[in-house]
């Protein structure tokens, strides 16, 4: 055989070689990668077909603790108790989509301390009021937290309309929306579908996701604070996908949200109520302390205790008392200003048809719970110029137009 022979031999060869590879390189990736355990064990033919449609949740889903752990689609998306089923392609899942009730098949003791927080019904409540729940997880809502459950809408609601509150304050509170299984929430709100990512929960942003803003402004306070900065120098240093039962101040030497509210430190307990360590209703008008204050002040101490000695957590929280008094008394001045007014029948029965309405929901809503928040939180410019300062101003706003109204209405 001839060079030439040979030559065009290889240069045919070649071609047909790089061809195959340009029209292989079209095809998705799905046809072309060998599949890893991960993506054999997602079900299969829920992988094999998703993966060409939404690649995405079939890699999140690779990424799960759910995948190491060899729980499949079906597991989780099978009609739970008293859910509606839908034949597709083959397979039953849930009509509905996923809600609480899925997710307590495996993870019920979590589901429990859930319902017992506001995260649960009290948060739906406080927007859409009581016409959704039964009398039953009423009941239960209000054992925790009395009053707070038995409520009507907020009149913002309708005042603002309902595209409002659904595009607005629904998206957050929806956090304790009942489902038609009986069950109230969802745990993805917080752990994300597919990934049901612990690193995802504990990560600031996502609680900041509905805790930011005016009227509850966590997550700017915990980025001013001292916690705030570390963790935005350090986080790629911490282990946030660490299983709460083995979380130390190894892996966690910077707090997030999480590790305050709800972590298990260093062999602490554990709880899916962020309340559970909390001893005011801060976010009240006029701020009480809980039924529970002595329990709950001691296990955030304890928290506290995992990297702070006991003469500084004793005088953050002496400190921060000091604000929630003070903050009380000048609520309670502008809402005696009010309440004369309504006995004289200068304010009418609804809420916000008088400017001082909103001068006074603002003092409160906004600036009196910014103050109380960033002293407990290590945020001073919250408590100082994004509370206390605008407090004074709209007290003094609250005088003026109170002197207004009885001018208007021929009274000193």
């Amino acid at each position: 055989m001839s060079f030439r022979s040979v030559f065009i031999a290889l240069v045919v060869g070649f071609g047909l070689v790089l061809a195959g590879y340009l029209i292989n390189r079209q095809r998705p990736r799905s046809e072309t990668e060998q599949p890893g355990p991960e993506f054999v064990r997602a079900s299969g033919r829920c992988a094999e077909c998703h993966s060409r449609q939404q690649h995405s949740i079939v890699h999140e889903y690779e990424l799960s603790v759910h995948a190491q752990k060899g729980i499949n689609c079906l597991e989780c998306h099978q009609p739970a108790d008293r859910q509606e089923g839908l034949e597709h392609h083959g397979f039953t899942i849930s009509k509905s989509g996923l809600t609480a009730g899925n997710c307590r098949a495996c993870h019920e003791k979590e589901y429990q301390q859930f319902l017992r927080s506001r995260h649960a019904a009290p948060s739906w409540v406080a927007v859409h009021g009581t016409k959704d729940f039964t009398k039953e997880q009423l009941a239960l809502a209000d054992t925790y937290h009395a009053g707070t459950s038995q409520r009507a809408p907020h009149p913002l609601v309708g005042l603002e309309g309902a595209a409002a509150a659904a595009g607005g304050c629904s998206k957050c509170h929806s956090v304790g929306k009942p489902n038609a299984d009986g069950t109230v929430g969802t745990c993805t709100a917080c752990h994300t579908r597919h990934t049901a990512s612990v690193a995802i929960a504990r990560l600031p942003t996502t609680c900041g996701q509905c805790h930011m803003g005016p009227d509850h402004s966590q997550l700017e306070i915990y980025t001013e604070s001292k916690h705030g900065v570390l963790f935005s120098a350090q986080k790629n240093l911490l282990r946030l996908e660490t299983p709460p039962a083995k979380l130390t101040t190894r892996e966690m030497f910077v707090p997030t949200c999480a590790t305050c509210h709800m972590s298990g430190l260093n062999n602490l307990k554990v709880t899916h109520d962020p309340g559970e360590r909390l001893s005011y209703w801060l976010a009240d008008p006029v701020s009480k302390k809980r039924p529970n204050y002595a329990q709950a002040q001691a296990s955030m101490k304890e928290v506290c205790l995992q990297c702070h000695t006991q003469p500084v957590v004793q005088r953050v929280y002496d400190e921060a008392e000091k604000v929630v008094e003070t903050t009380n008394e000048k609520v309670k001045a502008a809402s005696d200003i009010l309440e004369g007014l309504r006995k004289e029948g200068l304010l009418g029965k609804q809420p916000f048809t008088k400017p001082i309405d909103f001068t006074y929901f603002d003092l409160w809503h906004y600036y009196g719970r910014t103050a109380k928040h960033g002293a407990f939180m290590g945020g001073a410019d919250f408590v100082q110029w994004h509370g206390n300062y605008p407090m004074l101003q709209h007290t003094v706003e609250i005088k003026a137009q109170a002197a207004e109204l009885r001018r208007g209405h021929g009274k000193k």
